[in-house]
């Protein structure tokens, strides 16, 4: 199985507002760099859509270790996610999960890939949280450009 490494970010100008995501994956001496945007949208939704476009770019399975710099992404995929999917997609609070449509994206590639998740301090020097980060502002630029 190849083993793949992706660091993967997102950002919004406003919250809601203009957002967009960045995904940079490595393998051996290859690399991918993806970059996309929303109108409309929030912070946490680009970061798990960094996640998502970044695994949905794996033409088969693969064991990935992804980076993150959001606990958003990385407790909810880990911890929070088996209590939502067991309360019918309610939180503790018994309110519906936010973003349930892209969780469940997220969810369905991680049964197809063994996803290693890592949580890393974001704007610290990280190489690929850097690049990560700056591939979701790039996204932005790009939507901007097309307006």
């Amino acid at each position: 199985m190849k083993e793949v490494t992706l660091y993967t970010d997102g950002a919004c100008k406003g919250n809601p507002g203009i957002g967009g995501w960045g995904a940079w994956l490595t393998f051996g001496q290859h690399e991918k760099r993806l970059c996309g945007g929303q109108h409309d949208t929030t912070n946490n939704r680009m970061e798990l859509l960094g996640a998502i476009e970044g695994l949905r770019a794996l033409k088969e399975k693969c064991l990935v270790d992804l980076y993150t710099d959001s606990s958003y992404v990385q407790k909810g995929i880990t911890e929070w996610l088996s209590g939502w999917k067991r309360k019918g997609w309610k939180t503790a609070s018994k309110q519906p999960v936010k973003n349930k449509d892209l969780w469940q994206q997220l969810d369905e590639l991680c049964q197809f890939h063994e996803v290693n998740w890592h949580w890393v301090k974001g704007h610290a020097g990280i190489e690929g949280n850097e690049i990560a980060d700056q591939l979701a502002n790039q996204g932005i630029e790009e939507l901007r450009a097309e307006a």
